[in-house]
């Protein structure tokens, strides 16, 4: 931990159910290509001690860049990863919970100090356009799997 009084930050906690299995809601989360499809261009890979880029369209002040490394990789169950960018040293964590339906899906974005109100804020934002568009994504591989032979 930081001496930096790490009690003072705060997570953006998003909790959706998705109606597939968690194979399906893993793979968007880990698949390079999947991910690019809802998050960002990336080089990631689910291997612990894996480092990578998310890459994002540069605006004023920042250059699109995220960087990360993989911490935990328990396949189907849970997935955390560091996330550094414009100063901000925080964390994602994804955990899944297989229900009656498919996947209860919990992402918390950790480690926003009281100072980056409106990092906090555009990530609570942000991930909730993400995770839209990564439940389409699970949709269409969902999809992929039911092709009759």
């Amino acid at each position: 931990m930081n001496s930096a009084g790490s009690s003072a930050t705060r997570s953006v906690v998003i909790e959706k159910e998705f109606a597939y299995p968690p194979e399906k809601v893993w793979r968007a989360l880990t698949e390079g290509d999947l991910i690019s499809q809802w998050l960002m261009e990336n080089d990631f890979k689910p291997v612990v001690g894996h480092s990578f880029q998310l890459r994002s369209t540069p605006v004023p002040n920042w250059n699109g860049l995220i960087d990360g490394e993989v911490v935990i990789a328990e396949p189907y169950e849970r997935l955390v990863y560091s996330w550094g960018a414009l100063g901000l040293e925080s964390a994602v964590a994804w955990t899944l919970t297989p229900t009656v339906r498919g996947t209860l899906l919990r992402m918390e974005h950790s480690g926003f100090r009281e100072d980056q109100e409106a990092a906090y804020k555009g990530a609570g934002y942000g991930w909730q356009r993400f995770i839209g568009g990564l439940e389409r994504v699970v949709g269409e591989i969902a999809k992929e799997g039911h092709h009759e032979g």
